[in-house]
């Protein structure tokens, strides 16, 4: 039973983690990952970054929130992701950075803060696909109504790994996740 439980919620994360709805969003949300030792971003880290940067090229969002910690390597991921995203013609009044995001739920509880400052209604998370289902559900715990997602297109034998560790995460935030105060 809890195999065939595994097997559905599986299927269905990645279904929905691989769908574009094609939405447009007040913010797009990226979620920081790993920044090598160098400095430079991971491979998925810039994934994410340049599938975020396409939402904004093409008007889909106005405005990205990067949001990340300090990894232990040293860098604080927010702020080399809006340096990418500067690189690539990104305005800095079009970039949020949230450099306290150490996790999913404080990246979501970040956001939330943020309405009190800038009309978010509706938003667009990035991140890889395995964590599309998840996000969405904080972020609708956390009030946002209007939630989608969108993942870029890359994969890794890591990913494996992640959607069985994403099926506790999931099950950890719906019962267990405090909903974040706006």
């Amino acid at each position: 039973m809890l195999a065939a439980w595994l097997l559905a919620h599986t299927l269905l994360i990645t279904l929905d983690g691989l769908r574009d709805r094609r939405q447009h969003a007040d913010i797009g949300v990226i979620l920081g990952n790993k920044v090598n030792e160098d400095g430079t971003l991971s491979e998925r880290l810039t994934q994410r970054l340049a599938c975020g940067l396409a939402l904004y090229r093409s008007g889909r969002v106005p405005r990205l929130l990067v949001s990340g910690g300090l990894g232990r390597e040293g860098f604080y991921e927010g702020t080399k992701m809006r340096a990418y995203l500067r690189r690539h013609g990104v305005p800095d009044t079009a970039i949020v950075v949230d450099n306290a995001g150490n996790n999913t739920q404080q990246t979501v509880r970040n956001t939330a803060r943020l309405r009190a400052q800038l009309p978010i209604r509706s938003v667009l998370v990035v991140s890889q696909f395995y964590h599309i289902s998840r996000i969405k559900m904080l972020f609708r715990q956390a009030g946002f109504t209007e939630v989608s997602g969108v993942s870029p297109i890359y994969f890794e034998l890591r990913d494996i790994y992640s959607l069985l560790r994403e099926f506790a995460a999931y099950y950890q935030g719906l019962f267990f996740t405090e909903v974040p105060e706006s």
